[in-house]
Parts: C-alpha cells; sequence; structure tokens
C-alpha cells in the first residue's frame, strides 16, 4: 500500500486528501467541509504539528521527497483550519458574506 506521507507519521494517512499543494485550494477544502470534518483533522494533526515542525525544519527544500512535501502542505492546511475550529466554530469567516481569499503568489517549494 502506498503512504502519502514518512512513516512516522502514519496515523495522519486518513487526512491526505488535506495535504493540497496551493492555499486557494486549501481554503476552498476548507469552505466545503462539515465543522465535523474539520474538527476531526484538526484532532488528528495538531497533537503531530510539533514533531512535524521538528522533523520539517531538517528536510532540504531542494529535492524535498512527495512524502516530506505532502506533511508540508497537511500542516499548512492545518493552520487554514486552525482559527473556524478554534474560534469561530465554523468554516466560513463570520460576518463577512461572500468574502474570498485569492493568492497573488504561492510560497515557492
Amino acid at each position: 500500500m502506498a503512504t502519502v506521507f514518512p512513516p512516522e507519521f502514519a496515523a495522519l494517512e486518513p487526512f491526505a486528501d488535506w495535504a493540497v499543494p496551493t492555499e486557494k485550494a486549501r481554503y476552498a477544502k476548507r469552505i466545503a467541509s462539515t465543522m465535523d470534518e474539520l474538527d476531526t483533522f484538526y484532532s488528528a494533526a495538531f497533537p503531530l504539528l510539533a514533531n512535524g515542525t521538528e522533523y520539517l525544519q531538517q528536510v532540504s527544500m531542494e529535492g524535498i521527497s512527495d512524502e516530506d512535501k505532502h506533511l508540508l502542505w497537511l500542516f499548512c492546511a492545518l493552520v487554514t483550519v486552525a482559527f473556524p475550529v478554534e474560534a469561530w466554530r465554523q468554516p466560513k469567516v463570520p460576518d463577512t458574506g461572500a468574502a474570498a481569499i485569492d493568492a497573488v503568489v504561492e510560497p515557492a517549494v
């Protein structure tokens, strides 16, 4: 069975669909998700954030493996869902109507 993440982060495999490469795609996934889905993802990923940060700090961005890249993207998605889970308790920004995020330039990877 193919894995998406490094072996140390096998617990995140059920959330591989959160490992998307762009901010716009992560935001769209957040908006399309239910609070139960956001809570489940957050509850699984947040406890691994410190270890994931330490792990990724040792990875060179030059020649980064697909598994490491997917882990990085997943933790970027965690940032995208943190406020909805911790503060707003809804996927959308409260009281903003049809707000959207359009990243002009994506971070280099």
